[in-house]
């Protein structure tokens, strides 16, 4: 799927579902722990029939906007009589980043929906992109096994959630597990101060770590960190724009960015990012429509001529009890492959939707 802008939508209605999935087992990071996540499903409806699905994804661990106020601003745009990414992405329309994200979302699915109806001939097959394992935080024995469990499947990249129990020692595990072969990733999810920082990042160093995300909390901080590692340094919570991802780039604060697209608005806002700087499609917990978004927005940036070809953390499918799509990315060996489908490719499964509705009441 191009990016490139698509005309005016006439909007016929609008569906707007939250949502929870149960996690297989709690999801624990130096931010605290969830049972399950909570997401909002968009089914944006034109007047050809035909429906673009969007998710908008509330950072709850972060303390983004509410699900609720999401549901709300969603809800909003049913009030319209049509609608585009122009009039979203100015502002025109006020949105919150994970509602920005899953109304642009939409249209970016209704656009493939409609270029495949138009023109059957034209599909294109898409390219498996590369994953990351994501570990949660536990004792390094515990992620150690989990480390193995994933690398069974096929995974050759772990990233590790550090800052809520012996950092130190899971990055050593999962090193003796894994082989000298396998890359490592670490995430503090800003949970250290800046002497923390610098102490453990000098201390895993010997383990041959590809990068730190986040391990403190502002660019200035990050800078000082990165000064005194030889780890490259990525930014997830400090970068959610790309003016954000300019002054991060200007204070040398870090090397790459994690992009996840609720946090940052979108598809297009992620490129744009990820022309500032080296960057990686991150999970936001997201359901299957965030997914298989995130995972065409990998694919660009793979094959953008000079990409680092960084593996992407777009695996968290697999930390989740069920799902609501009939039809979604499949990961195979490490690789997450996207539907065949037309536009995103996802067919969400009713019964399954509704099993899982949220009553915000």
């Amino acid at each position: 799927m191009q990016f490139a802008m698509m005309g005016v939508v006439k909007i016929a209605s609008v569906e707007v579902v939250p949502y929870a999935l149960p996690f297989r087992e709690p999801y624990v990071t130096a931010r605290g722990r969830l049972d399950r996540r909570e997401t909002v499903l968009l089914r944006l409806h034109d007047d050809e029939g035909l429906v673009g699905l969007g998710e908008a994804v509330p950072l709850s661990l972060r303390g983004g906007t509410a699900i609720e106020r999401v549901v709300t601003e969603l809800e909003g745009l049913g009030a319209r009589d049509s609608l585009d990414e122009a009039t979203i992405r100015s502002g025109a329309v006020e949105l919150s980043a994970p509602a920005r994200c899953a109304a642009l979302t939409a249209l970016l699915d209704l656009r493939g929906r409609r270029a495949a109806a138009e023109h059957p001939s034209m599909a294109v097959a898409a390219k498996a992109v590369e994953c990351n394992a994501t570990l949660v935080a536990g004792s390094p024995a515990a992620v150690a096994d989990d480390a193995l469990a994933w690398a069974e499947d096929g995974f050759a990249s772990f990233k590790l959630k550090l800052g809520a129990g012996d950092d130190v020692g899971q990055v050593r595990a999962v090193r003796e597990a894994v082989g000298p072969v396998a890359r490592i990733r670490v995430d503090a999810n800003a949970a250290w101060d800046v002497e923390t920082a610098k102490r453990t990042l000098v201390e895993i160093e010997q383990f041959d770590v590809e990068l730190a995300e986040q391990p403190v909390a502002t660019l200035a901080e990050m800078a000082e960190v990165g000064a005194a590692t030889s780890i490259p340094i990525a930014g997830d919570e400090s970068i959610e724009s790309c003016a954000d991802a300019e002054e991060a780039a200007r204070a040398g604060a870090c090397d790459i960015a994690g992009i996840k697209l609720s946090k940052v608005g979108g598809p297009e806002a992620a490129i744009e990012i990820a022309e500032v700087m080296p960057s990686y499609l991150s999970s936001a917990l997201d359901g299957s429509v965030g997914i298989a978004a995130a995972a065409q927005v990998a694919q660009t940036l793979d094959e953008a001529p000079g990409g680092m070809r960084l593996a992407h953390g777009l695996a968290t499918q697999r930390l989740f009890a069920s799902s609501i799509a009939s039809v979604e990315c499949e990961l195979r060996g490490g690789m997450l492959h996207l539907p065949g489908g037309p536009g995103l490719g996802v067919e969400i499964d009713d019964a399954a939707l509704a099993a899982r509705r949220l009553d915000l009441r």
